[in-house]
């Protein structure tokens, strides 16, 4: 967990939101769920990744528009594409990322 949002994600707020997030999608991971998969889902993902600088706006950190259920294996392969220098397209080509 970075620095700047360890107070956020220790707070009863966060517990509350993400709590109730979870149960109202299910408790299913919802990208294996759109692939036809069922997996329990473990770890609310914000879309719109915190930031020192919106770690203080509920509408980015408890807006239920910015958050996805994920189970481990989705979560840590979204953040591993972020981290990429490639990208590789459906024909093969490497490209630098931008």
């Amino acid at each position: 967990m970075r620095e700047f949002a360890k107070a956020f994600y220790t707070s009863r707020a966060w517990a509350d939101c993400r709590a109730a997030y979870k149960k109202s999608v299910g408790g299913l991971c919802e990208r294996c769920l759109k692939a036809g998969r069922y997996s329990p889902g473990e770890i609310v993902h914000h879309k719109i990744h915190l930031t020192p600088q919106n770690i203080t706006q509920p509408n980015i950190t408890l807006d239920w528009n910015n958050l996805e259920l994920l189970c481990r294996d989705c979560h840590a392969a979204e953040h591993d594409a972020r981290k990429r220098r490639y990208k590789i397209d459906e024909n093969g080509t490497v490209t630098v990322r931008g």
